[in-house]
């Protein structure tokens, strides 16, 4: 959902990058109407919102493939918040609209704390024996 979700950033020409030249966008061999729909105002954009539909599609896939794997009950949902924190985390960076706190991007920020937090919540469950493993139900 959040791959698609992120099209409509596309379409209303928001949450794009910094500037970039025509050159680089076809160097990405990118279809010309999203090189097209990047051109704001006279200055062609970083697609951020392709970067982060591409990532969160492969997160997904990821996420699928976990779920053969005999991780603890939670944990799929605790990967998909590092795998995607880790995503917005360099997304962020290129963007030009970021909500700000001091010198810091607060979705930075955010990210940081989220994969941290995440790791610590894995680690302490996995030494919980009675937390049960998906392949065990």
């Amino acid at each position: 959902a959040q791959a698609i979700g992120r099209w409509g950033n596309f379409m209303n020409q928001e949450a794009h990058g910094g500037p970039v030249t025509r050159e680089f966008l076809e160097g990405l061999h990118l279809p010309e109407f999203i090189i097209n729909q990047m051109y704001i105002d006279g200055t062609y954009y970083h697609p951020t919102f392709l970067y982060e539909s591409l990532w969160n599609i492969l997160g997904f896939i990821i996420l699928l493939l976990l779920r053969k794997v005999n991780l603890k009950q939670g944990e799929i949902f605790l990967s998909y918040l590092i795998w995607y924190s880790i995503g917005r985390y360099f997304v962020e960076g290129l963007r030009t609209d970021s909500l700000m706190f001091f010198d810091f991007r607060v979705a930075q920020l955010l990210s940081i704390g989220l994969i941290i937090g995440s790791i610590i919540i894995i680690l302490i469950r996995r030494r919980n024996r009675s937390i049960p493993n998906y392949l065990d139900l």
